[in-house]
């Protein structure tokens, strides 16, 4: 049996999302991760999690796990090395001098990392020469990344299972004539949820007769804002903010959804919105980053522009007042993420990445 050793955050769903498919493809991995892991959830998948005993507070540390990873390394004796993120888990990954050595970009590590500074812009750039394969979730990633490498990029996208996420009935937290209209997002700088809320606003003092409902699932650092905000501008009394939400209830919570809005200022990719689509709710999304790759406008959603409350909330009132509208978009962005964002298929093409870098041929 092949061995996987992937380095990354444990206590992501996405890192973790990833770590179970690989294993269930018939591999022997492990994760090693600079954050504690205390949960049950990886090794009932055949996960074994090797957290880094001295807990780094800042990015600054991380290098000091490398005698831990290189230990690990010699016990484990991988076959291939695997970071999810190409800054901190990256740097670790290129500094054990490992190969065949993967790298998997994610968004912020290339963003925002190397803008900050020369030296961190250098790191990058090491990191990737180390790589022997650079792995995007998005073609609009793959291009930020060629600012920093010339080494071609290997495009996956970071699917969604079709079987869990679908249309389905579900138990609405509103009356079930309401029209719900809201996101599934953290509630953190950068997703816009506050231009959600006014666009929201807007469009109930202009479509008194429609019952609309905003509905608010996540949790985040500026939920207390967020609440605030809906107190303020007296929408409270249609307004829910569900606060954390676990992994298997995500679904439901996108049925619950009538129309689904992303107005994120930046996205390298957008899982969201594919889960969204997936269970084939009409999405408005922002024109920034991956997201007008994710959503063809006028065919699967709506495209706005970043920041702008005007243009946003009378797409969302277009969507209100055309329930045809809302069944046909809802239903082609469901067929758009079974032809490109069926998870089974993206797991498939990293396991092709493996199979290639184990054969010789990617190297």
């Amino acid at each position: 049996m092949k061995k996987i050793l992937l380095l990354g955050d444990a206590n992501s769903s996405h890192m973790a999302k990833w770590a179970k498919g690989v294993a269930a493809s018939g591999y022997e991995v492990k994760l090693f991760s600079l954050t504690p892991y205390s949960q049950e959830e990886l090794p009932e998948n055949g996960v074994e999690v090797h957290s880094y005993s001295s807990n780094p507070k800042n990015k600054f540390m991380y290098p000091f796990a490398l005698g831990e990873l290189k230990d690990l390394i010699k016990e484990f004796k991988p076959d291939i090395i695997h970071a999810h993120y190409a800054s901190s888990y990256g740097l670790l990954g290129a500094l054990s001098r490992f190969h065949p050595f993967v790298i998997s970009v994610w968004g912020s590590d290339v963003y925002e990392f190397p803008r900050k500074n020369l030296l961190q812009k250098g790191i990058l750039k090491f990191n990737f020469k180390k790589a022997d394969k650079i792995c995007s979730t998005s073609h609009t990633m793959a291009k930020e990344i060629k600012k920093y490498t010339n080494k071609d990029i290997e495009v996956i996208p970071f699917g969604v299972d079709l079987d869990i996420f679908k249309p389905f009935s579900v138990h609405h937290v509103f009356d079930n004539d309401a029209i719900v209209i809201g996101t599934v997002k953290s509630l953190e700088t950068g997703y816009g949820i506050e231009y959600l809320i006014d666009a929201f606003s807007k469009l109930q003092t202009r479509l008194k007769n429609h019952s609309i409902k905003l509905l608010i699932v996540g949790t985040g650092s500026l939920e207390k804002e967020l609440k605030t905000k809906v107190k303020d501008m007296r929408i409270e009394g249609d307004t829910v903010f569900t606060g954390y939400i676990p992994p298997s209830s995500i679904p439901s919570y996108h049925n619950m959804l009538s129309i689904s809005v992303f107005p994120s200022l930046s996205e390298s990719f957008g899982v969201s919105v594919v889960e969204a689509m997936a269970c084939e709710k009409p999405v408005i999304v922002t024109d920034v980053g991956g997201l007008p790759e994710v959503v063809e406008n006028g065919v699967t959603g709506l495209i706005v522009p970043p920041a702008d409350v005007r243009k946003l909330s009378e797409a969302m009132e277009a969507l209100v007042k055309d329930e045809a509208l809302r069944a046909r978009l809802g239903k082609q962005g469901r067929q758009r993420v079974e032809k490109l964002y069926d998870w089974k298929n993206n797991l498939a093409s990293m396991i092709t990445v493996y199979e290639e870098l184990l054969s010789g041929k990617a190297i």
